[in-house]
């Protein structure tokens, strides 16, 4: 296990994660009402899951066959890295907050479709996962991927089910906006990091 690969991977999808949109916001709502969290938990890690797997080894093999494509990936990576620290660090300064009114999902058929719409419908979604964290995956070989995917999986793990199952007790945090300027700090910094060891 390459440890410092599966933290790269931990760090970015967090960060990634993390952000402030309708996921979140959706997961914490169904947490706090104490309503379907199985499944909603679920199907967002089952969804990260497979998604960022089929990235980064799908972006792997395209880097096997094109070895030119691993450094337009990194510069990509490290460029766009960049500029998602500068949208935390704007994001702290306008101190915003996951707002969790609206309508909770009562019964489990509908919890899982609107899940599955809310995660999959998201545009970003594919592109922080599959494009960026399957791109970025690419900086490793065989069994150091295995360690970078690993540490992405499990910081959607760590993510969703905290969330979901500790929504009651974090709801105070997740709607204090002293607590998010410090969170986007964080993760603005850690991606400048992340960038600054692809370039060099």
């Amino acid at each position: 296990m390459n440890w410092f690969a599966a933290v790269s991977g931990f760090g970015i999808a967090l960060g990634l994660i993390a952000a402030i949109g309708a996921q979140n916001a959706h997961v914490l709502r169904q947490g706090i009402a104490g309503r379907q969290v199985a499944v909603t938990v679920a199907v967002c890690i089952f969804c990260d899951t497979l998604l960022m797997v089929s990235g980064i080894y799908g972006m792997g093999a395209i880097t096997e066959l094109w070895p030119p494509f691993e450094g337009v990936t990194r510069i990509g990576g490290a460029l766009f890295l960049i500029c998602f620290g500068v949208i935390c660090f704007r994001s702290a300064s306008k101190n915003d907050v996951l707002k969790v009114e609206g309508r909770v999902v009562e019964s489990f058929w509908p919890a899982f479709w609107t899940i599955v719409g809310v995660t999959l419908l998201n545009p970003h979604v594919y592109l922080d996962t599959l494009v960026l964290i399957g791109g970025l995956g690419t900086q490793y070989g065989p069994e150091d991927r295995f360690s970078f995917a690993a540490g992405a999986v499990s910081a959607s793990w760590v993510w969703f089910v905290g969330l979901g199952y500790g929504a009651r007790l974090l709801r105070p945090i997740f709607e204090n906006a002293k607590a998010w300027t410090i969170l986007d700090i964080g993760i603005g910094l850690f991606m400048w990091s992340i960038a600054l060891t692809l370039l060099l």
